[in-house]
């Protein structure tokens, strides 16, 4: 605002009016300083920036959200012009075309526009203010006239201003127009709150695709016919292929059928004595009858047979 009050050497500044007061009372204070041009900064939340510029008292007036403010003192802008003197006004060809824009340039005429021969105005033009309308917001530069050439150097402060209503009186009325593309910053904050939350849910759905992908086979080929061939008898498989009928002499049974289907393993229990041990267990066994024959004592003998 204060850089606004530099560059505008007709304008006159006034206190801060409370929130619980209507904004109709600009008018009054406005009456009270004899201006017929206001614009009231409407602060909210510490963070959102509004403007209200109005044509005392009977209006129109508009409404705008300030956004991207950049003063003088932020980028220590390389132009320098004199100090109440009077701009040129530029507009691009969109202020001419759409009602609602032709409107608000006889407004920024007005409000902006140093008029000729005030007191507190120099008498000659060093400095060029443009407004050029792009993505449905007016961009707000300010320059210095370095030559006649058409050369420029930015002065600053630069900003942009995103309409939002205009009324039919000052600060009150009906609304003439309204801007179908503005988003309110509650909204967006609440838009890119949302946004933030949902990076959990990507992060957990990335982390549990990338598993289910490792789980995956990498290549994956479809099945041909003729890998078919390796599967039961490659006779009939091959005949098949060909397209012919093998004789019957040919066929393979279907005992041979059944065991190529289902195979049956069979394995032999390993013996635990060799040839020559189980000739000197019966040669012994022949030496202990003999000798109990011959005792007599047949009876009292028991054979164990040592496997």
């Amino acid at each position: 605002m204060n850089n606004l009050k530099s560059v505008m050497p007709h304008s006159k500044d006034e206190n801060k009016i409370s929130r619980r007061e209507h904004l109709a009372v600009i008018n009054e204070l406005c009456a009270m300083k004899n201006c017929n041009k206001s614009v009231f900064f409407e602060a909210r939340k510490k963070q959102d920036l509004y403007a209200w510029i109005s044509n005392v008292p009977n209006g129109p007036c508009a409404k705008f959200l300030v956004q991207n403010i950049i003063t003088m003192q932020e980028l220590r802008m390389t132009g320098n012009c004199l100090k109440g003197s009077r701009p040129l006004l530029s507009f691009d060809a969109n202020f001419s075309q759409l009602p609602h824009l032709a409107l608000l340039k006889e407004l920024f005429i007005q409000v902006f526009g140093v008029p000729n021969h005030h007191p507190k105005s120099q008498p000659f033009v060093d400095r060029v203010i443009s407004f050029a309308y792009l993505d449905n917001r007016i961009w707000y530069r300010h320059y210095q006239i370095l030559k006649e050439d058409g050369a420029l150097a930015e002065i600053g402060p630069r900003f942009i201003l995103n309409p939002i209503k205009i009324f039919d009186s000052s600060f009150t009325g009906n609304a003439l127009w309204e801007n179908k593309h503005y988003v309110t910053p509650n909204l967006l904050r609440k838009q890119i709150a949302a946004k933030a939350g949902m990076k959990y849910v990507n992060r957990k759905f990335q982390k549990e695709r990338a598993i289910a992908s490792k789980l995956l086979p990498k290549t994956s080929f479809e099945t041909r016919p003729e890998d078919e061939i390796f599967e039961g008898d490659a006779l009939v498989k091959a005949a098949e292929v060909v397209g012919e009928e093998l004789p019957e002499d040919v066929l393979p049974s279907e005992k041979n059928e059944e065991r190529q289907k289902d195979p049956i393993v069979s394995f032999k229990k390993p013996k635990r004595g060799g040839v020559k041990k189980r000739k000197a267990i019966a040669n012994a066994k022949k030496k202990l009858e003999a000798m109990a024959e011959k005792n007599g004592q047949a009876n009292g003998f028991q054979v164990v047979d040592c496997k």
